[in-house]
């Protein structure tokens, strides 16, 4: 099987990592890569958002599969432009990638399909979102209806900060607030079969202690020894299966990778958020820990055979990944920097690019993670940081905190 991977951040190199091992695949294409990709597999030059141009290449390099990485490509119509030249690709339609490309549709769906979730409004103007947020109280939570990178989203107990990212956005949705450990959990689905992978956490604020701004992730860690047994099971059952069902009456299937960010609250699980895509950083301690190969998983849901597909198989221990950022990141990061000690197994590369003298150089605001796996939590923990201790970058920085709280014990769900 032949491959083409779409996007070039660091979702991309696990997957690629994934696709690479999977005995089943005779090559991987990624267009546009990075160089951590580039050292594993062919690269290629793409708009990543551009249907005609990606599925041009698709056609190109004979891709007997397409997987796109990060949400933009899909919500901009990638999957259907791949699908239309006879080529199976793994990523919702334009129409499914709604789910992510807008919040008020998402919680149309979960509202229709009686999906647990938070009460929340769209708002457009000062007056509708003032009362809002009235209405919700402190903490308040504003989000962006639209795709913002992982970064269009304030939770403050200022009301004035609120009310300006609003403005700044225009379009919000604004939420109730909800109280619990974070859970992010990726299902695999054709539309109709669905298959749960391993719930991980990730960290959004930038800082030790959850503190500063949101940014697109971190870190992250799988699995969670302190998730209540049966979750998944619930999840499937209140969230997914219904969310799909309510997908195929409209005529808009969903099949791709559905990403369900969870907040584990006094009353019970309740979805934060819908994604059309692996999250990242998640995906990076996910797949380390995945022993199913990879691209047969992505290829049986894009060809509508998920339900034949072998139960998953999964690797003891535990994976944790810690994201170095640059200076400045999330406002402003500073890019071109010199990066050493990149060249370790385990780092995997996000915002990076090659100078012309072969030097490796910054080039967005997270540049690379540190993943590794272990026996345990604390094991995989220790390694994935003394891999980033081994890296070196100019006034980049990175949370000291990753997993701590679930190595010391100190989550519980509400009761």
């Amino acid at each position: 099987m032949r491959v083409l991977l779409v996007g070039g951040g660091g979702r991309e190199h696990a997957l690629a990592l994934g696709l690479v091992g999977d005995p089943g695949v005779g090559g991987v294409i990624a267009a546009p890569g990075n160089p951590g990709i580039a050292a594993i597999a062919e690269v290629r030059e793409v708009a990543a958002a551009d249907p005609g141009a990606v599925a041009a290449l698709a056609v190109e390099v004979q891709a007997d599969l397409v997987v796109i990485g990060p949400e933009a490509p899909l919500v901009a119509g990638v999957a259907d432009a791949v699908r239309a030249k006879g080529i199976a690709a793994f990523g919702p339609s334009a129409e499914a990638a709604r789910l992510e490309g807008s919040k008020t549709f998402a919680k149309e769906i979960m509202m229709a399909a009686g999906v647990p979730t938070a009460r929340a409004y769209t708002c457009t103007d000062a007056e509708s979102t003032a009362r809002a947020l009235d209405e919700f109280g402190a903490p308040y939570v504003v989000k962006n209806d639209g795709l913002a990178a992982g970064k269009g989203v304030v939770v403050t107990e200022d009301r004035d900060a609120a009310l300006k990212h609003a403005q700044e956005c225009g379009r919000v949705v604004v939420e109730e607030y909800l109280a619990g450990p974070e859970v992010s959990l990726f299902v695999v689905t054709d539309g109709e079969a669905a298959l749960p992978l391993l719930p991980a956490q990730d960290f959004k604020r930038v800082g030790d202690g959850d503190s500063g701004p949101n940014t697109g992730g971190m870190g992250a860690y799988a699995p969670l020894p302190w998730a209540p047994p049966g979750l998944v099971d619930e999840v499937m059952r209140d969230v997914v299966h219904p969310t799909l069902a309510e997908m195929r009456r409209r005529g808009t299937p969903f099949a791709g990778l559905l990403y369900v960010g969870l907040a584990l609250t006094a009353a019970g699980p309740r979805v934060i958020e819908f994604n059309a895509r692996f999250g990242d950083p998640e995906t990076q301690v996910v797949l380390a820990l995945l022993e199913t190969p990879l691209a047969g998983l992505l290829h049986a849901a894009a060809t509508g055979t998920l339900a034949a597909h072998p139960p998953l198989r999964w690797r003891d221990g535990a994976a944790v990944t810690v994201v170095v950022a640059a200076d400045g990141y999330p406002a402003s990061p500073r890019t071109g920097d010199v990066i050493t000690g990149a060249d370790r197994a385990g780092i995997i590369h996000a915002g990076t690019r090659r100078a012309a003298d072969g030097a490796l150089l910054s080039a967005g605001g997270r540049v690379l993670c540190g993943t590794a796996t272990g026996p345990d939590l604390a094991a995989a923990r220790d390694a994935a940081y003394a891999l980033v201790r081994g890296v070196e970058l100019a006034g980049s920085h990175h949370r000291t905190d990753i997993a701590a709280a679930a190595v010391d014990g100190r989550i519980a769900v509400p009761d």
